[in-house]
């Protein structure tokens, strides 16, 4: 088996690892994020199968064997999840598939000096132990003045999207360090984070078409590559299963997405960057027209140059600009920095270091 098939093997069996074989019942819960008033979370409860003792720890045979239970398991249906944060306490049901929303307001106040929270999740089933877990939930600090929305395939780190088999060899079998950021995307988002005062902090969410399972390796890559990871990576669940073997469209996935971010902080203007190979410029688009106050500037990173793209792309451009948002087709890092600039986002000494880090 060539190392492409194994390594998309290991990847696909790495969500089962967590209970080491035993099987049972599990409450998964995903990153949350929020604002001073309300957050929003969300996870899924389901049952999946136990290991029989014959079955390696590790090899390909576990891989396939844990890729199976991950096929039947199966999403536990109106069960009640039970939720803390802090004092406050709320209950939600889950759906058919076991997934459950959380839209918690905070009537009792979290505390200042953290941005992140700690959230305890509970659920209570007939005739089996309770089954516990938790997860962290991000707010923004008070003295953000700008949200940032980034998507992250071909626009912070190159993955060749428009051709899907090398998309995912580049997912699946490079590690972190041999992934690649394009040149002055660093510094860039570095210079979005402190704004033009240098102290901001500003909230840098990130949208991506990846699975969940690849959480890890991509936050090794910002880390590597010193991007700014910001408070959560919204990962998709491919969702593997029986009756949805393939995941939602990706334009769906990232409107829902940008929309819970917007909701969160209504009184925070925004940046949506992207790329031109997908359906960032139509998604984001919707959103400037859904937002048109809100949105300051759209930045789309020109990864292909077919001429009806260009044609499609600059229709959106001319389209928004109507509504005074301005949307830039760049083709570095710098284009953005150098716009982002004139609209008073980013310092000048942020400028420079992009305009360095880009310099071949």
């Amino acid at each position: 088996m060539s190392g492409f098939l194994r390594r998309l093997l290991h990847i696909a069996a790495r969500p089962m690892r967590r209970d080491r074989g035993r099987g049972g019942y599990v409450v998964h819960p995903y990153r949350g994020y929020g604002s001073r008033h309300e957050v929003f979370l969300m996870g899924r409860v389901f049952r999946q199968a136990a290991l029989g003792e014959v079955i390696p720890r590790y090899g390909i045979l576990r891989d396939l064997a844990d890729i199976l239970r991950r096929l039947v398991r199966h999403g536990l249906p109106e069960a009640t999840v039970e939720v803390t944060l802090g004092e406050n306490v709320t209950t939600v049901t889950t759906d058919r598939d076991g997934y459950f929303d959380v839209h918690m307001p905070l009537d009792a106040p979290l505390p200042r000096d953290s941005a992140w929270h700690h959230a305890e999740l509970h659920v209570v089933l007939p005739g089996v132990e309770p089954v516990q877990s938790f997860t962290e939930v991000y707010i923004p600090p008070a003295e953000a003045d700008l949200l940032v929305i980034s998507d992250i395939d071909d626009t912070v780190m190159y993955t060749g999207v428009a051709n899907k088999l090398r998309m995912l060899h580049r997912l699946f079998v490079k590690r972190a360090h041999q992934r690649m950021a394009f040149p002055g995307v660093a510094a860039f988002y570095q210079a979005l984070h402190v704004g033009s005062s240098g102290t901001a902090k500003r909230p840098i969410l990130y949208v991506s078409r990846g699975p969940w399972s690849i959480y890890e390796m991509l936050e090794e890559f910002f880390q590597l590559n010193r991007i700014p990871v910001g408070p959560i990576l919204f990962l998709r669940e491919w969702g593997i299963s029986w009756r949805k073997p393939w995941p939602r469209r990706a334009e769906d996935h990232k409107y829902e997405m940008i929309q819970h971010m917007l909701s969160m902080r209504d009184e925070l203007p925004c940046v949506l960057i992207g790329d031109s190979g997908q359906h960032d410029p139509e998604v984001y688009a919707r959103i400037v027209h859904e937002h048109p106050e809100r949105i300051r500037a759209v930045y789309i990173r020109r990864v292909e140059r077919r001429p009806e793209r260009e044609r499609a792309i600059d229709a959106l451009r001319e389209e928004i600009r109507h509504i005074g948002c301005d949307l830039v087709l760049a083709d570095d890092s710098l284009a953005m920095a150098e716009h982002a600039f004139t609209q008073g986002l980013i310092a000048e000494e942020g400028l420079e270091r992009v305009s360095q880090a880009s310099r071949p």
